[in-house]
């Protein structure tokens, strides 16, 4: 059904304000570290948001080289912070640059190697590792909903009615109303706990009012790219470590528009992550990768359209070129985004469960892929030091709860499916037959 030029931007801003707190505070904590100045500071935030939305548009524009295209936004990679920072204190800020623009190409090489593997992603893998997503996004909700780690009024009543209030205006929403206003229930949500929150004075407009209403973009503003040997390594690391989570929203938003995924849509959508590394490289810029809590937004609010998110990544170039615009984005408070978070995380684990009903659950082994996964992934983000001992090129792959149980799912399956000896294969049919 064809939607009204309004109703579409509506939906655009309603996944922007999904995403933005995710894509702003990665550029915060990496230029804090490296102790950018408050401009730079500024430049870097902006920058992104720009970058973040030239890379959706590559997802999203399917073609014959690149493009997934499924409702797919992208935004810099949370792996990357701690890689990128540690490169940046030992190497500078051109050997940041120069070890993303090497592993973007790296992806965009091997991406059909990688899109070979779909056969080792069967709903039993899939599902899980998309519960595993939401599962592991809770816990970031919920220090959300206490007002963010950090905070001085971390668990106060005021933040914990904000973010509740927020998301029962949300169910409410969602329960009386039909259609559109459904659609945005979280948009609509998110205004309505901004508003009560200013009326509590929760409301900080300084940066609104600190920031310039126009800047020109640039090229490799900061440095250009150099390259060092270990820093390449660890960011092919990171880019690789993403790949992974990217399939899993991938199979999640296949699952959620009923369209099934083929090896070459799996290789352009590797090869778009790519080349939005290797842009973000040439703009000084960040990895980019899916941003999960958009999925739970498709989900939750059932519109699936592509145009939706052409209209989205519009708006994040266009705030790219306005400060002012895109730091009214940011006087929402972390409470009341938490709300929306917790129903839009939620959705994505809904999302992952739906998937785990096409698995034969008569099957010991799919049982024991499906429980060891989710253990391993919900154990990582509970004891997020575990793995503390071990060298940080080995802490990428396992500090990631993510990453560390869609490993765990990918690689039981292949011992107990794709390994399984034809003997015993062939027995366990006879025996299904009788």
């Amino acid at each position: 059904m064809k939607q009204s030029p309004w109703k579409t931007a509506s939906l655009g801003i309603q996944h922007v304000l999904a995403m933005y707190a995710g894509a702003v505070i990665v550029p915060l904590i990496i230029g804090g570290a490296l102790h950018f100045s408050s401009k730079q500071l500024a430049y870097l935030v902006s920058l992104d948001i720009l970058t973040s939305g030239i890379a959706t548009l590559l997802q999203v524009w399917q073609n014959r080289y690149f493009g997934i295209g499924l409702p797919i936004v992208l935004g810099c990679t949370f792996t990357a912070v701690g890689p990128i920072i540690a490169i940046g204190g030992q190497y500078g800020l051109s050997a940041i640059y120069g070890s993303i623009l090497i592993s973007g190409i790296i992806v965009i090489l091997i991406a059909s190697f990688f899109g070979k593997l779909v056969r080792f992603f069967p709903p039993v893998v899939t599902g899980s590792v998309v519960t595993i997503i939401g599962l592991t996004l809770i816990p970031v909700a919920m220090n959300n909903v206490a007002g963010g780690q950090g905070s001085p009024d971390f668990g106060s009543v005021t933040n914990l009615c904000l973010a509740f209030g927020t998301l029962l205006f949300i169910i409410v929403l969602y329960r009386f109303f039909k259609g559109f206003i459904r659609s945005i229930s979280i948009l609509l949500g998110l205004i309505a706990g901004t508003l009560a929150a200013a009326l509590l004075g929760k409301v900080n407009f300084s940066a609104v009012g600190e920031a310039s209403w126009f800047h020109m973009v640039t090229p490799l503003h900061f440095a250009v790219p150099t390259f060092e040997l270990a820093p390449i390594i660890t960011m092919t690391l990171v880019a690789i470590v993403s790949l992974i989570e990217s399939s899993g929203v991938y199979f999640a938003l296949s699952d959620i528009t009923g369209r099934k995924l083929t090896e070459q849509d799996l290789v352009k959508g590797y090869r778009a992550e790519g080349l939005a590394s290797v842009i973000g490289a040439l703009f000084n810029s960040f990895p980019y990768t899916t941003y999960s809590q958009n999925v739970g937004l498709v989900q939750f609010s059932g519109v699936k359209s592509k145009n939706v998110i052409f209209t989205m990544a519009g708006i994040l170039i266009f705030l790219g070129f306005v400060p002012k615009i895109a730091a009214l984005t940011t006087v929402i408070p972390t409470s009341v985004l938490g709300g929306a978070m917790v129903a839009m995380f939620g959705m994505v684990i809904a999302s992952g469960i739906k998937m785990l009903s096409k698995v034969d659950f008569s099957s010991q082994e799919n049982l024991l892929i499906i429980a060891c996964s989710v253990a391993v992934g919900l154990g990582v983000t509970a004891v997020p030091n575990l793995f503390d001992a071990l060298p940080e090129s080995v802490k990428i792959l396992t500090n990631n709860g993510i990453v560390a149980g869609s490993l765990t799912a990918i690689l039981l399956n292949i011992i107990f499916h794709v390994a399984k000896p034809k003997e015993q294969t062939t027995t366990n049919t006879k025996q299904s037959v009788a």
